[in-house]
């Protein structure tokens, strides 16, 4: 690509509305610092001195999207609790608009926290509500999404799957009608449990790992003859458009028209690898909205993986940044 080519991609990110539908959550993080060890276990003690929050799971999505310059629409649902205070409050902060938020009694609010110790991630707690949501919220979940749908133009829809259970396979058929109804591009960031419902889909984005336990089947990481067939035989059964599988240290596996080439992961110091799957599925997503081809949205999305495990916590990418490494990338 050109610079000029390249240049239009980015600015084209700033027309895009893109609905995120899934599992949202807090990130809370405790920083603090670590000097001595615990006399009552061998475990660091950390010595607070910051605490945060930042919306996580496809909230982070969300914040990706909005990183980028597109905007976002994000459907989901959360607990009549403190937690969805907290949540909301986060949402109105970063300018989220909540339109596509359902809440019910009967679900607990994710929260994910985090235990950081000179700039090390020490441990994490979570308290979360996982089961799979009953038909009365699951039809007005999709009363809520058509409803959000039919008040905005839609240029692409992402499933990002936590497997707490607010996406069904019902809210994925449903979705997916709507949206080949509408010609709206749908991508999927996939866990086990819904894994095989995703079929005829634009853009399919599990990592090694949810693939191999989608798949029931082990998947060495260092066996790309294995996965390349396993690629093949997920695109051709579940008629995937475009199959991008995450592979950590060694890249990208892209496959699409019959053909599969891996992109090896760009050199960069990794600090935190959480969060990395949200950006890739985030910045593929928009950049095919965009018009970008294949094998380019490919070396974009892996190099955006890699600039957000540079950073401590879930941070969503900076769109400066990446348009500036891909620059440099597409200069070499």
């Amino acid at each position: 690509m050109t610079k000029k080519e390249i240049q239009e991609v980015f600015d084209r990110f700033g027309k895009l509305n893109i609905m995120i539908i899934g599992d949202v959550m807090i990130d809370s993080y405790m920083w603090g610092s670590v000097d001595r060890i615990s006399p009552e276990a061998p475990i660091p003690i950390v010595s607070v001195t910051k605490r945060e929050n930042r919306p996580g799971g496809a909230a982070n999505v969300a914040l990706n999207i909005q990183s980028l310059g597109a905007t976002p629409f994000l459907c989901s649902i959360t607990g009549n609790d403190p937690g969805k205070e907290i949540f909301m409050e986060l949402m109105r902060e970063k300018q989220l608009s909540t339109e596509g938020i359902l809440v019910r009694d009967d679900r607990k609010t994710t929260g994910k926290t985090r235990v950081i110790g000179n700039s090390q991630h020490l441990l994490r707690v979570d308290e979360e509500d996982n089961e799979i949501i009953g038909k009365s919220a699951e039809k007005q979940f999709i009363t809520l999404i058509r409803s959000v749908l039919s008040s905005v133009r839609t240029d692409a829809i992402i499933f990002e799957d936590y497997d707490k259970g607010v996406i069904t396979p019902g809210v994925i058929r449903e979705v997916l009608s709507l949206a080949a109804e509408k010609k709206i591009f749908v991508s999927a960031d996939p866990k086990k449990r819904n894994f095989n419902q995703y079929r005829n889909i634009d853009l399919f984005k599990p990592n090694l790992k949810e693939m191999a336990a989608g798949l029931k089947t082990e998947l060495p990481g260092n066996k790309m003859d294995k996965i390349s067939e396993a690629a093949r035989k997920l695109q051709e059964t579940g008629n995937i458009r475009y199959l991008l599988i995450t592979l950590s240290e060694m890249g990208i596996y892209l496959r699409h028209g019959g053909e599969g080439k891996l992109f090896p992961a760009e050199t960069l110091d990794v600090a935190d690898v959480s969060g990395a799957g949200d950006t890739v599925i985030s910045v593929a997503t928009a950049c095919m909205a965009a018009g970008m081809r294949a094998e380019e949205t490919a070396m974009v999305a892996n190099l955006a993986g890699g600039l957000v495990c540079g950073k401590v916590g879930v941070v969503p990418v900076d769109r400066q940044g990446l348009l500036e490494e891909t620059l440099k990338l597409f200069s070499r």
